[in-house]
C-alpha cells in the first residue's frame, strides 16, 4: 500500500468536497475529465497526486479555482455549488429565486445606508 502524503490528502478532500457540492458522482467526474473512477477515488483519498493538466480539467469541470484545490484559498466567494443546483430548476423557479435575491440585496443595501447615517 502506498504511503499517503499529507498534501495529497488535503487536496483530495477539497476535490471531494467540490465534487459533492457540484452534484457529481465519482463516476461522472471521471467520465468528464477522461480518467478512471478508481483514479478519482484514489485522488480523493490522497493515495495519488494529480498532474497539472488533470488538475486544470478538474477545476474547469467543478468550477473551482486551483488556489482552492491546492491551498484551500479562494479569491472570491465560491458560488459554483449554488449555480450547479440552479441548473436543475425550471425557468419559472429561476425567476422566483432571482426576484428573491433582488429583494434581499435591496434589504442589505437599505440596512447599510441606515448604518451610514
Amino acid at each position: 500500500m502506498k504511503k499517503r502524503k499529507d498534501v495529497n490528502v488535503q487536496i483530495g478532500r477539497r476535490i471531494q468536497q467540490s465534487r459533492e457540492i457540484s452534484g457529481y458522482t465519482q463516476e461522472k467526474l471521471a467520465d468528464k475529465i477522461d480518467v478512471s473512477t478508481q483514479y478519482i477515488s484514489d485522488l480523493e483519498r490522497g493515495i495519488v497526486g494529480t498532474s497539472i493538466p488533470t488538475l486544470i480539467k478538474i477545476c474547469n469541470t467543478l468550477c473551482v479555482s486551483s488556489d482552492y484545490i491546492l491551498m484551500g484559498k479562494s479569491g472570491q466567494t465560491d458560488v459554483s455549488g449554488i449555480l450547479n443546483r440552479l441548473q436543475y430548476l425550471s425557468q419559472d423557479e429561476i425567476k422566483i429565486i432571482e426576484n428573491s435575491i433582488n429583494l434581499m440585496i435591496e434589504a442589505f443595501q437599505s440596512r447599510e445606508k441606515s448604518k451610514a447615517h
